[in-house]
């Protein structure tokens, strides 16, 4: 067996339905985002009461270039993850299977708010107005699950949170770059994240765990309180993460000056460039904030 064939046999051991006819099935509501590895859509599912489900179809291409790079390591698939992942503040994924064209399809929970990324970017305050402290316990937690499942979700940014309808809760969704948590995987030389987000032992090619997500979840956290990068610069590509341990990041509390000091400590203390002074899990983040009861005093 082929290792592309490999990974189709993945998606269709790990399915409920094997292989799905996504034209005859689906009723598309919305048009169709293009990712890194990845198309996504939301659409009607016909075979499940015309509920409303997010699709995501898989480039198999793009996906073997990345799957290679674990070869003979055992590495389950994006799709075998995402089943795995039952949480309340995790998407959940109903079923993963191929399509007619032999590309890996992913199912899951429609989540209709917005995304963390254009409330960040689009600076929508009315969003998360009074509820920032709610929202950053809410991907807290989500990540602290997925670190207890044995992974690292290794894409920690904006863009991988949706919000519920009326930004009440906050769900954690791809695991498209999501690997185990063992030594194979944490060794130097895997570059793959959101360069913005990404952490200096990432960047540098040296030795990597878990605190890899606590670093990209504290620059999240830093951009939601603030609307800005803790290193805002002009280079938005591959190069900005260059700077990460190469400058000192703003402090919070010099962008947000009523912050809450202990969140603003809790936040910086994530987003720490030097991996050994970084939060040690995310046990540790949510006893720093226990006690805070909103991101802004009066």
């Amino acid at each position: 067996m082929s290792f592309l064939d490999s990974i189709k046999s993945a998606f269709k051991s790990s399915s409920t339905g094997g292989k799905i006819d996504v034209e005859k099935r689906f009723s598309r509501q919305r048009t169709a985002v293009t990712g890194t590895m990845a198309n996504f859509f939301v659409a009607k599912d016909h075979d499940h009461d015309d509920r409303m489900v997010g699709v995501k179809i898989l480039d198999i291409e793009k996906m073997e270039l990345f799957e290679n790079r674990f070869k003979g390591l055992g590495k389950p698939s994006e799709g075998e993850i995402a089943l795995q992942m039952k949480h309340p503040k995790v998407v959940e994924t109903y079923e993963v299977g191929v399509s007619l064209r032999g590309e890996p399809v992913i199912v899951m929970e429609y989540i209709a708010g917005p995304s963390m990324q254009n409330i960040v970017v689009q600076k929508q305050e009315e969003h998360v107005h009074g509820k920032r402290i709610d929202l950053i316990r809410d991907m807290a937690e989500s990540l602290k699950y997925v670190h207890s499942q044995g992974f690292i979700h290794r894409d920690i940014c904006p863009r991988n949170f949706i919000c519920t309808t009326g930004s009440t809760t906050v769900k954690l969704i791809d695991f498209g770059l999501t690997v185990p948590a063992t030594a194979p995987f944490m060794a130097p030389g895997n570059r793959t994240g959101t360069p913005l987000y990404m952490c200096p032992e990432i960047i540098r090619r040296r030795q990597t765990d878990k605190r890899v997500d606590i670093f990209s979840f504290g620059v999240t956290c830093y951009c939601l309180c603030s609307f800005q990068h803790p290193w805002q610069g002009e280079i938005l590509n591959g190069r900005a993460a260059l700077h990460h341990d190469s400058a000192p990041p703003k402090e919070l509390v010099d962008r947000c000056p009523n912050i809450d000091r202990r969140l603003a400590k809790a936040i910086m203390n994530a987003l720490n460039p030097k991996v050994d002074e970084r939060t040690v899990d995310m046990d540790q983040f949510l006893s720093a904030i226990s006690s805070v009861d909103s991101a802004f005093v009066d």
